[in-house]
């Protein structure tokens, strides 16, 4: 037992710097609006849907799931969220700084929970059940550590 409470304690840690590691590689890149790829979105577009995908998934869920009773989540489809409510005019720091402090606030409320809230269960729209806490929680760390690599590719 001690080694999966010492895995989550690291892996809030590891949430913590790698939403500081990519708070600082957008804000790295020379020219946040020129495409990663060609055709592909640029790092201002990659820091909104990360920022997104924080709040309104993986973060979401891992609250959610933390302080509610198998709750139940719909399917979110990043692509056209972003088509949608993409702002290219939201200042890239004023982004990072919300996304870092999203962040901060979920390692909080992580911190504090007992070892057995990590095993609490939601279920998806269209995964379906037996969605811990835990896979949330590592589900937001990969998601970030992707777009940190993406980002960090064009600098």
């Amino acid at each position: 037992m001690k080694e999966l409470i010492d895995y989550r304690t690291q892996l809030i840690g590891k949430l913590v710097e790698r939403a500081k590691d990519f708070h600082a590689a957008c804000l790295a890149v020379t020219d946040p609006f020129a495409p990663l790829e060609e055709g592909g979105w640029n790092a201002h577009q990659v820091a909104a849907h990360t920022r997104d995908v924080d709040k309104m998934v993986y973060g979401l869920r891992a609250k959610r799931t933390a302080l509610e009773d198998n709750p139940m989540f719909e399917n979110f489809d990043g692509d056209k969220y972003t088509a949608e409510h993409y702002n290219a005019d939201e200042p890239l720091k004023e982004m990072m700084d919300d996304f870092v402090n999203s962040v901060m606030e979920l390692a909080d409320v992580l911190g504090k929970l007992s070892k057995d809230a990590w095993a609490r269960e939601s279920r998806h729209a269209t995964m379906g059940s037996g969605f811990t806490l835990q896979t949330w929680v590592e589900k937001s760390l990969a998601h970030i550590e992707e777009h940190i690599a993406t980002v960090r590719s064009a600098r």
